[in-house]
């Protein structure tokens, strides 16, 4: 078998097709601190990234059913708990608070947001047994 050359991906954007593109812009900058403008929905050099579309038909606007949309690993725990107390204070809504879970391969400790058309954002950390 021969090495082939693969390109590295350095960050991916989450299409969301919205009912109201201003309130949406509004609330991904206000609530969730993103940088926002007309191409996308930015934070933390693209460590979370959106692309917010104005949907033609409101029935076009479909959250995943019973899980996350976008889902966005923080470097450490205490990271997960500022980002946290920083969305909770700029008015995002909090879905689910923080959590602990035990598992055979560590210890992850999450929460979840959404944003107004119902999107669900989770964000999570890994924690030291």
């Amino acid at each position: 078998m021969t090495d082939q050359l693969k390109a590295q991906i350095e960050n991916s954007l989450t299409v969301l097709l919205v009912s109201d593109l201003k309130r949406s812009k509004e609330y991904y900058q206000n609530a969730l601190g993103c940088e926002v403008n007309d191409v996308w929905a930015i934070r933390d050099d693209f460590g979370l990234g959106f692309k917010l579309i104005q949907a033609k038909d409101l029935q076009d606007v479909k959250p995943n059913k019973d899980t996350w949309n976008t889902y966005a690993y923080v470097k450490d725990h205490d990271g997960l708990d500022v980002l946290y107390e920083e969305l909770k204070a700029n008015g995002a809504n909090i879905i689910q608070e923080p959590v602990i879970s035990e598992h055979d391969w560590g210890i992850w400790k999450e929460f979840s947001v959404s944003d107004l058309d119902g999107y669900l954002i989770g964000f999570g950390s890994g924690m030291k047994k």
